[in-house]
């Protein structure tokens, strides 16, 4: 299949690679010539996991991001969320009818490039699909280098618009085996495993990370009392699924920390391999670091939005947001992936699931 990876962050690098492996044609882009230079000479990337230590041949490593759309029936976009924005607008003349775009994960996603393109004149039939986490657990070691601790085995994925799934599943199931269809867009959304592990992480744990040097999150930043608030935490995301009547399983972030509970998106043992890795031990700019502009300014922000529309209480979730809102100086709600940023929270629940199924 004729595939574009877009970005160039760690899960880019590893979708290409790996997209590549399974022999797709893939085209590549990043913006930067100079960071990208090592990719566009040599026309592979190193990468080590458990299979090895090998190189890759990336087929259209590409500066052109119309090329890489246009080549493509499936475009993935592994990219945090706060890129969304300018990305959504710079792609939007591009899409064409029948496309299906992957954005692992979303944060509501999927309806901003709907939105972007609707916005630029582009009336393409066009798919965008999110799921709850990257496909990977990879950390960039050079230039053209990645090192992979562990992949998905479970991508709970919903569609917008939801008349499009088969459509949509029919294409992405040949890129991504471990997909699983789930409702629609929103559903997909509220499968973000991001908003729920890293935000308890990088608060609980500001003292160590402006102190040392380098700090494990996952490892000795991982302790009980954390634990408790991201089990707190996560009970919110699953009610307002609940509440929106998405059907189980919700997978649980309490089953990526156990060896004997049900599968979570990693398989069993994920958080074992991410921590033994050394990988994540780093670090991390309480102000700057995507866990703060993506996974808690947009994240949380979309959580409790969602809970605001829906007349449920989301306690845990306002309460990291304002302490995040409190280190770094802003009103990050105010700026966040809201349903009023997407102006979608003057709609009531029938309009809304109209919405979600038909689209734009």
């Amino acid at each position: 299949m004729r595939v574009a990876v877009l970005g160039g962050g760690h899960g880019c690098y590893a979708a290409a690679v790996e997209l590549s492996e399974k022999g797709h044609e893939v085209w590549f882009w990043r913006r930067g010539a100079e960071a990208f230079a090592p990719v566009l000479e040599k026309r592979s990337i190193r990468i080590r996991d458990s299979r090895g230590d090998r190189e890759v041949a990336i087929a259209h490593p590409t500066l052109s991001l119309e090329e890489a759309i246009t080549s493509a029936e499936v475009v993935v976009i592994p990219l945090p969320a706060d890129t969304h924005a300018d990305l959504a607008v710079a792609c939007a003349p591009y899409w064409r009818d029948g496309q299906v775009a992957f954005l692992p994960p979303g944060t509501l996603g999927s309806i901003l490039f709907a939105q972007a393109a609707r916005a630029a004149g582009n009336s393409a039939d066009v798919s965008f699909a999110e799921t709850g986490t990257l496909p990977y657990l990879v950390r960039k070691h050079g230039p053209a280098e990645i090192v992979v601790s562990a992949y998905a085995t479970r991508l709970p994925t919903g569609v917008f618009p939801a008349r499009n799934a088969d459509h949509a599943f029919g294409l992405l199931e040949q890129v991504y085996s471990a997909i699983e269809r789930i409702e629609d867009g929103l559903s997909g959304g509220l499968m973000n495993a991001g908003p729920i592990i890293h935000p308890p992480l990088i608060l609980m744990n500001a003292g160590p990370l402006e102190y040392f040097p380098a700090w494990d999150i996952h490892n000795e930043g991982t302790q009980p009392s954390i634990r408790a608030v991201t089990t707190a935490l996560d009970n919110e995301r699953i009610v307002l699924r609940e509440a929106l009547g998405y059907r189980a399983p919700h997978f649980p972030l309490a089953d990526h920390y156990t060896l004997d509970g049900d599968e979570w998106m990693y398989g069993n043992a994920a958080h074992e391999k991410l921590t033994d890795s050394g990988d994540w031990r780093e670090k991390i700019d309480l102000k700057t670091h995507r866990y703060m502009r993506e996974d808690t300014a947009l994240g949380l922000s979309m959580l409790v939005s969602i809970g605001r529309w829906l007349g449920v209480e989301t306690p845990v979730a306002s309460g990291l947001l304002a302490m995040a809102s409190a280190i770094t100086g802003e009103d990050l709600y105010a700026a966040g992936r809201t349903l009023e940023s997407l102006g979608l929270d003057t709609l009531d629940r029938n309009a809304m699931k109209d919405f979600l199924h038909d689209g734009i």
